[in-house]
């Protein structure tokens, strides 16, 4: 055989493997990360929550680190944030950048109910475990992204009912209120304000203005200003969070209220218990912010151990805080 017809057969058969290497089934390719690799290394699990210029954040993010710290052999921990409430786009960013460091886990707290599905669509797809804690995504955007991801948290509605049945009790049929909402888009804002209403309704008190200030401050401090020169006769704001409970509290020091317009918030952070004691602020709602993170990160290594265990929810507990609670 001469020369010419020894490389023309090379080619062919070389053209020949190809073909072969492109016909692989899917079956054969190779499979998402699932959980712990085959070094048996420890699992990585990446916390993403919302600012961490809340406090409850802080608290949050100390309350895992603690536990991480007590379970050093079991489990890596990467705790990420926000620099507030409304930075969508970085926490996205975020669940990007976990799922390209090779995280075995994600545990979010998301800014927004909606936006964030599609990003965590693409980390399930990558075989990452996906909890979502604090504030629960849209189940209407997980049905038409066709994903179940667990959520693991408070029932923020029946929270906020405490709350304001608890302020009720404080006030008469008729009198005025105002309510300051968090994020619109935001699950848990949404079940908080509707707990807020409730209450009200049940006690016939009126809700005279109802806004959002996106969980912030600042915000919360001008609304209020604003509500309480529009409604001189309001007897008490309902905050959706503790940061606009303190916001509110400083419009009504500035307005000489403090005693005649009460307060209420939710999430217990530190700055509202000593509000709470000092008789500032009448009452909060604790979801127990310091093990929230650890609950969903527990669930999300019992999922990385057995990756075919049943997808549920679960609820933690939420409680009414009082000045008789923090004697």
């Amino acid at each position: 055989m001469n020369e010419s017809k020894v490389h023309f057969i090379y080619c062919c058969l070389l053209a020949f493997g190809f073909m072969l290497t492109g016909c692989t089934s899917d079956s054969e390719q190779p499979k998402p990360n699932t959980g712990v690799n085959s070094e048996n290394k420890k699992p990585k699990v990446a916390l993403i929550m919302k600012s961490l210029a809340n406090d409850f954040f802080s608290s949050m993010a100390e309350g895992a680190k603690a536990h991480q710290q007590k379970n050093d052999a079991t489990y890596e921990l990467v705790v990420n944030g926000i620099k507030d409430e409304r930075d969508l786009s970085r926490q996205v960013a975020l669940v990007e950048e976990m799922v390209a460091n090779g995280v075995d886990a994600i545990v979010i707290a998301p800014a927004d109910s909606k936006a964030l599905v599609p990003a965590l669509r693409r980390a399930r797809e990558a075989g990452v475990v996906v909890i979502n804690i604090d504030n629960k995504l849209d189940s209407e955007i997980l049905k038409a992204e066709k994903i179940s991801i667990p959520f693991v948290g408070p029932d923020n509605q029946a929270g906020a009912k405490k709350v304001g049945t608890f302020l009720a009790s404080k006030l008469k049929a008729g009198d005025e209120v105002v309510v300051l909402e968090g994020i619109r888009t935001s699950f848990n804002g949404t079940q908080r304000r509707l707990g807020f209403e409730a209450a009200m309704k049940e006690a016939g008190v009126k809700i005279v203005d109802s806004q959002s200030a996106q969980w912030e401050m600042s915000m919360a401090n001008t609304l209020v200003l604003s509500m309480l020169s529009e409604h001189p006769n309001v007897k008490a704001i309902l905050a959706a969070n503790d940061s606009m409970a303190l916001g509110a509290l400083a419009a009504v020091k500035n307005n000489g209220k403090i005693g005649e317009v009460a307060v209420v918030g939710f999430d217990n952070i530190a700055a509202v218990q000593q509000a709470i004691r000092d008789g500032q602020i009448l009452a909060t709602a604790d979801q127990h912010g310091g093990e929230l993170a650890v609950f969903g990160i527990e669930h999300a290594l019992r999922l990385i151990k057995d990756p075919d265990a049943k997808i549920e929810d679960h609820e933690t507990p939420v409680d009414l805080v009082t000045a008789e609670v923090l004697k």
